[in-house]
């Protein structure tokens, strides 16, 4: 019967779950082998004596020191950095203040607006590059980092107020019931009941404004046009693409480093922030 179950596991678990990880992590791993994998070997037929496709016995770095000699890659991720932080903030405020005034006050027509905001999120942003650059224009703009700073809370905003509000729903209203009684305002249980116990979903709403914001493609593409000014998702693909050549080496390179940041954050505030805060909750 014990074995049975353990084969059963295997099967229906382990060996699926398995498939999955690999699935995932594969296309990690061949932006690192190709990222130090020399010309000869990149640009070698796959029919070739000798080929290897899923490894390298001669590893360099001389993807990584174009990207970083010949590009602008570094000024890439300090735009990109600057740009996400900056509209997550934004959205991340905005978003507190909505989601609570949804969640918890009572006022005509808030399921109807909380309903609104999420439709808004799901408006494709190909239909709204158009009239966004209008506004970008006529207020000048254009090929500078607040032209995203200012564009990116557009869909931002709708995402954070939704995912917060069902946050809030699920923090007691008890808790803010005794702080009033005890003779807090209205801001001060907010700011200091129930924002502290909704700090994992403020943090895992920064955390998924960032990523987005930092992988975000269109508007980055549309707004900005001087290298300089460039994102990475941008100016990897702009720069390091010419014609019908494509630099494989250094947009592999490019691609593993800039997703270097997100990767951090992720592990960094969900391991130690998120998981901590809220089992201590639970405790």
């Amino acid at each position: 019967m014990i074995e049975g179950a353990r084969w059963r596991r295997w099967v229906f678990f382990n060996l699926p779950l398995a498939l999955f990880v690999i699935g995932l992590l594969f296309p990690f791993y061949w932006m690192m082998v190709t990222t130090v994998r020399p010309d000869a070997e990149l640009y070698r037929p796959w029919m070739a004596p000798n080929y290897t496709p899923f490894w390298t016995l001669n590893p360099t770095l001389d993807h990584i020191r174009y990207l970083l000699d010949e590009t602008l890659f570094s000024r890439w991720m300090l735009n990109t950095f600057f740009i996400s932080v900056l509209a997550t903030v934004i959205s991340l405020f905005c978003g507190l203040l909505a989601g609570y005034a949804l969640s918890r006050l009572k006022f005509p027509f808030a399921g109807s607006l909380g309903t609104g905001i999420f439709i808004t999120y799901l408006v494709p942003q190909t239909l709204l590059f158009i009239p966004l650059a209008d506004i970008i224009r006529n207020f000048r703009l254009g090929d500078t980092p607040w032209a995203l700073v200012l564009t990116y809370p557009t869909f931002l905003i709708p995402f954070c107020t939704w995912l917060l509000m069902g946050y809030f729903k699920a923090i007691p209203r008890e808790l803010e019931e005794c702080a009033r009684i005890d003779g807090a305002t209205r801001w001060q249980a907010m700011v200091y009941i129930v924002f502290p116990v909704a700090v994992p979903g403020i943090l895992s709403a920064g955390i998924f404004a960032f990523t987005l914001s930092w992988n975000e493609f269109i508007y980055a593409l549309v707004f900005l046009s001087s290298p300089e000014q460039k994102t990475v998702a941008v100016g990897i693909t702009s720069e390091l693409v010419r014609g019908d050549v494509f630099y494989w080496g250094s947009l592999m390179a490019g691609a593993l480093l800039g997703s270097v940041p997100v990767a951090l954050i992720y592990s960094f505030f969900v391991e130690y922030y998120v998981a901590g805060i809220t089992g201590s909750v639970k405790g």
